[in-house]
Order: structure tokens, then C-alpha cells, then sequence
């Protein structure tokens, strides 16, 4: 690809009429930026004279397109060898920089699959993270919920085995699985290797979309069985049967032919947007996911145009399937550019088939996504409004001196769990934008101060959260406790030259319950009790309750993992070794602790005598 100009930094000055007759009239990208060389924006062209023109050109820019004008100051361009090779460019730009007013789809997770093992008694277990590795993976699936549905379907239809290889490997009994009628039980060899990969080759011409056929296999055997007075054998093929024609007739969504499905519908009112996406594979209906999208720069007022639409949706198409696999249809509500369809072609190995307007079950699945698209993006502007009248009314309750917006208006919510004095934690919790951010949530392990001092673990997370990084100081802080806490903040507040106008404490009421509590003010002003239905105080008590839920839950892992790892160190007679013997043997301490007397001495260095002892301590 030949580069234009260097992409690293900004042009000293910024001459319009010379940049529109320097634009070449080739496929490539542009990048504009602020007078204080920020980046605003970067977009692609398939004619870069003619699309960056059209900025400085056209007199009836969108409000959104209109502001961001208003800052450039200075625009770069890189020539590319195609319009598709340009969308490449400037994705992977969008990613590294996070331009002001591009549209970020942000979505860090890794999706769920069904993997079903190649070992010589398969496994099938619900899996996450690449699917380069052994085996045969289905999905992705929309939710962890729908790979479990599919994982009970399996085992009730196929009686195939879920537990670990290490599980499976010491068993000397069958499971509870099996005697529940979940699985053949291959561990102890009730089931041979050559009927048991009949059962794992039927499970995977189901998730391939071969159901009919299944059940005319499983009707065959039933009736072969019969025959052979293998009466008990049949009714178990009668029950498989059974149970896979009930998941059959529970599917109202029914592929035609063999091919993948995905539906993708689009609803936007606000400044916002929602995109719902479901997925058809192997027949099956997996669910659907929401996406709710926001447009930089698009105020609440102003109109979605369809050059709006085109980007955000292409944006999401880019983000979505740039970890998760094309399928072979996608229905949509809108057409994707010539670009995009390039590259989902070439990101798929195979020609994509879009369709705008269906026919048939096709057209009931566009229909059904579009709605719920519509009911989504309905109920979360509800709620954010609801959200955002909160936090304008919390901001004016308490008169700050904060120059941010209600929407950039961030409050940060600290409080301290320990049992006892053991395993002390902090958590910290961060509103903004109307709503918790849970990926800025931090957990703090709180060392070296007495057992049960609430208001030293307090002023330890308040040091280490804001002494070494003053910028990060948020435009409140609450803080969990009544007139201690609030000093203790005060105290690091003031050693810092922070405003002490900043820290509001929230003193429980009896049972925590919403109404009783008092919020106090470190800089002096008088202690204040809301009424229970204030819109303030509930805003106060959801942050406080969440940061007592990340707190709690936090402290009960440590705690436990510091039990769980000494419970066998505390039995006399049980070294490094004969633990390590016993947690490899059971697959973890709860294996062990599930085992009985004669399956604890099988293991190497532990004699009856000594299991009898285990098994009794275990369980006290």
C-alpha cells in the first residue's frame, strides 16, 4: 500500500482549498484532526477527492458531521489499492486510535461454543476462546444460557459424558449423571467404545442439522431391539426418541436447506440505537443478542440520516464478525456497501448471501428480530432517562463546583468486607454516564492493619486509589459508613489539597433498607435525610448496594480459596505429596471431599487408616 503522507502526526497548518486540490481521486483513507493535533475522525473513500470535498462543499451537513467540522483543523489521507483494502485500513485505524467521533463497537468477549472432544470417549462441554483447538466446535452462541440448553439436550438425547478428563479417568463408580439417564457411563465401561461413538457421531449430524434422520436411526434401533426381545435396550432408544422429537417440535424456528442464518435488525431513536442479531444453526434457533450503540457527536434531537445508519451498522458488522464466524445468509434491514461485502466474503471463504426482503419463515425471522429491536431500544431509553434524571438531580442536590456534564458526571463508590477480621477487601465501584460501569470496577486486598479496623482498610484504599494518581479523582466519592469513614476520607482528602465537597458518606440504616440511611458531608455542611422515594436517595443506595455486592462477593472468594487451600495442610498425616496425589487423583478438593473411604485409600501413600481419618475430618 503506498502512503500519502506519514499517519504519525498532523500537519503544522491547515489550508482547505490546498488539501481538496492535492485529494487524488483514488480509493484510500482520511483522517482529520483538532487545532491540539486530537484526532476527531478517520473514514474511508473509494474516491478520496470527491468524498473529502463533500465536507468542505456541501452546505446541509448533519448537526453530528456539522460539529465535528466545526474542530478540523487539519486532514491526512493515505492512498490504498482498492476501496476494500481501504474499510481494512481504516477498521484497524478506528481500533488503534479511537477517533472522538468513529463509532466504537465495543465487545471483549469471547463468544460461547459447544465443543465436542475428539478423545476416544468424546466429551461435549460448553467452551470459550479459540476454536483452533482439538475437536469440533459449534456456535457461536448468543448466550452461555442457550450452549447449556443445547448441552441438556445432548445428554438427554445422546447420554453423552460432560465431566473433566481427570474426573473421568479415576472413576470407579457411575456418576449421578448416569443414574439420572444423562449418560451411558463409559468411565467404568458400561457402554462399549464403538456403541458410544454411534451415540457421538448421531449428536453431531443433530448439531449439523440432521434431526429428521436421527430420529428415523433412533426409530430403526428401537425397532431392532424390539425384535431381539431387548426390551429394556429399546425403551431406552424409545426415550431418546421421545425427548429429541419434543426439542424438534419446541423449535419454531426451522432452517431451510443446510445453510447458517443469521438475522441481523436495526432500531434507533435518540442519538442511540439498538441491533438485535440471531442465529440459526444446524436448524436450531440459538437466540438472539442486543447491542445498544451510540453514535459520537449525535445529539438526542438530531435526525438519523442514512449516511448515519450506513456507518454504524457497518461498524458493527466489521466488530461482530471479526472474531465470530460469517455465515453462509444473513438477513438484514439494510445493504451492505460493496466494500463490506467484499471483505465478509473474503473474512468467510465463501460468497455471502445478504437479503433485504425475505420470503417465507425467512421473512418471519426479520420481522420477529425487528421487533425486538424496537421493544429493546424502547425500554433502554426508558431506563437511561429515568437514570439520567437521577444523576441531574443528584448534581443538583449537591451543588458541586464539577464542570462536567451530567452525562461525563462520575461518582466512584468505596466500601470494606471482611468475615471477622479475615480476608478484609475493598471494592470500588464507578457510575457514569447514567449507569455502572462494570468494567471499571477494581478489588483492592487490604495487608498489614489490624483485623476488623473498617476505618484503616478505608483510608488504605483511598491512598492507594488516589495519592499516586491525583487526575483520577472522580466528581464525587461515596463512601460506605457514617462519621469515621467520612473522616478518615476527609483526613487523606485534605493531606492531598483535594475538595473536601467531594466525599459524602452513607450511613446504614437498620437492615440496609432504602429510606433509613443519612448521607453526611466531609466539608461541614449539616447531615442530610432524604425522603424514601427521592430520586437522589435511590440513586445513592443502588451505587452503595452495588458496591457492597462487589465487596462481599470478593471477600467470600478469598476467603474460601484460603480455606479450600488449607483444609488438607491442616490433616496430620497429609504432606505435599499425598495432597498433590489426592487433588490430581479427585480433580480438586471437592472430588476429594465427595470420595469415600475405600476410594481414598486406592491412592498411592494412603492407607485405610488414614482414609478413615480424611474422610472423617473432611466432613466435619
Amino acid at each position: 500500500m503506498e502512503k500519502q503522507q506519514d499517519l504519525s502526526a498532523p500537519p503544522a497548518s491547515f489550508d482547505a482549498a490546498a488539501l481538496i486540490a492535492s485529494l487524488p481521486q483514488r480509493p484510500g483513507v482520511y483522517r482529520m484532526f483538532d487545532r491540539e493535533a486530537a484526532l476527531l475522525y478517520v473514514g474511508k473513500a473509494g474516491n478520496l477527492k470527491r468524498r473529502v470535498s463533500s465536507y468542505f462543499q456541501q452546505r446541509q451537513l448533519s448537526p453530528r458531521i456539522a460539529h465535528m467540522m466545526s474542530k478540523v483543523h487539519a486532514v491526512e489521507f493515505s492512498i490504498t489499492a482498492s476501496e476494500t483494502e481501504a474499510l481494512l485500513l481504516e477498521n484497524n485505524l478506528i481500533k488503534q486510535l479511537k477517533p472522538r467521533y468513529n463509532i466504537l463497537f465495543r465487545d471483549d468477549k469471547t463468544y460461547p461454543y459447544l465443543r465436542v472432544t475428539d478423545d476416544r470417549f468424546a466429551r461435549i462441554a460448553y467452551y470459550r476462546g479459540s476454536t483452533q483447538a482439538k475437536g469440533h466446535f459449534f456456535g457461536p452462541f448468543p448466550s452461555a444460557w442457550a450452549v447449556k440448553e443445547s448441552l441438556q439436550i445432548l445428554q438427554k438425547v445422546f447420554h453423552l459424558r460432560t465431566c473433566d478428563d481427570s474426573v473421568f479417568a479415576n472413576r470407579t463408580r457411575p456418576c449421578l449423571e448416569h443414574q439420572i439417564g444423562r449418560c451411558s457411563a463409559p468411565c467404568v465401561g458400561l457402554i462399549d467404545e464403538l456403541e458410544y461413538r454411534a451415540d457421538v457421531q448421531r449428536a453431531l449430524r443433530f448439531l449439523r442439522g440432521d434431526s429428521k434422520q436421527v430420529l428415523e436411526e433412533l426409530e430403526v434401533l428401537m425397532l431392532e431391539h424390539s425384535a431381539r426381545m431387548a426390551f429394556e435396550k429399546a425403551a431406552v432408544y424409545r426415550n431418546r426418541m421421545a425427548a429429541l422429537a419434543k426439542v424438534l417440535q419446541q423449535q419454531s424456528m426451522e432452517s431451510e436447506g443446510d445453510h447458517d442464518v443469521d438475522v441481523i435488525a436495526f432500531a434507533y431513536q435518540g442519538g442511540r440505537a439498538c441491533l438485535v442479531l440471531a442465529s440459526v444453526r444446524g436448524g436450531r434457533h440459538l437466540g438472539d443478542r442486543s447491542f445498544q450503540l451510540t453514535l459520537p457527536g449525535q445529539s438526542e434531537t438530531d435526525p438519523w440520516g442514512e449516511e448515519a445508519q450506513a456507518e454504524l451498522l457497518e461498524r458493527f458488522v466489521l466488530g461482530y464478525y471479526e472474531s465470530a464466524p460469517l455465515p453462509a445468509v444473513i438477513l438484514a434491514s439494510f445493504s451492505p456497501s460493496d466494500s463490506l461485502k467484499v471483505w465478509c466474503d473474503l473474512q468467510a471463504g465463501l460468497s455471502v448471501q445478504w437479503l433485504r426482503s425475505p420470503q417465507g419463515i425467512r421473512r418471519q425471522w426479520l420481522q420477529q428480530a425487528q421487533t425486538n429491536a424496537d421493544i429493546n431500544l424502547k425500554q433502554h431509553l426508558l431506563q437511561r432517562s429515568s437514570a439520567q434524571e437521577r444523576t441531574e438531580a443528584l448534581i443538583a442536590m449537591l451543588a458541586t463546583q464539577s464542570t462536567s456534564s451530567s452525562e461525563d458526571f462520575r461518582i466512584e463508590c468505596f466500601d470494606i468486607s471482611h468475615s471477622a477480621g479475615e480476608a478484609t477487601q475493598a471494592s470500588c465501584v464507578v457510575y457514569k454516564q447514567h449507569a455502572m460501569q462494570p468494567k471499571l470496577f477494581r478489588r483492592y486486598n487490604i495487608e498489614n492493619i489490624t483485623a476488623g479496623d473498617d476505618y484503616a482498610a478505608m483510608a488504605q484504599v483511598l491512598e492507594r486509589r488516589y495519592a499516586s494518581n491525583p487526575q483520577s479523582l472522580p466528581d464525587l466519592v461515596l463512601v460506605d459508613g457514617g462519621k469515621g469513614q467520612v473522616s478518615v476520607a476527609a483526613k487523606l482528602f485534605a493531606s492531598q489539597g483535594f475538595p473536601l465537597n467531594r466525599i459524602v458518606g452513607v450511613a446504614k440504616g437498620d437492615g440496609r433498607k432504602v429510606g433509613l440511611e443519612t448521607l453526611l458531608f466531609a466539608d461541614g455542611r449539616q447531615a442530610l435525610e432524604l425522603a424514601p422515594d427521592s430520586a437522589v436517595l435511590m440513586l445513592v443506595a443502588q451505587i452503595r448496594d452495588e458496591a457492597h455486592r462487589v465487596a462481599v462477593s470478593g471477600m467470600r472468594a478469598k476467603r474460601d480459596k484460603a480455606r479450600q487451600q488449607s483444609r488438607l495442610d491442616e490433616i496430620e498425616g497429609i504432606g505435599p505429596r499425598r495432597k498433590q496425589r489426592l487433588l490430581t487423583r479427585f480433580g480438586g478438593l471437592r472430588g476429594v471431599m465427595a470420595a469415600s473411604i475405600d476410594e481414598l485409600a486406592q491412592v498411592e501413600g494412603v492407607s485405610k487408616r488414614l482414609a478413615e481419618s480424611l474422610y472423617q475430618q473432611l466432613r466435619t
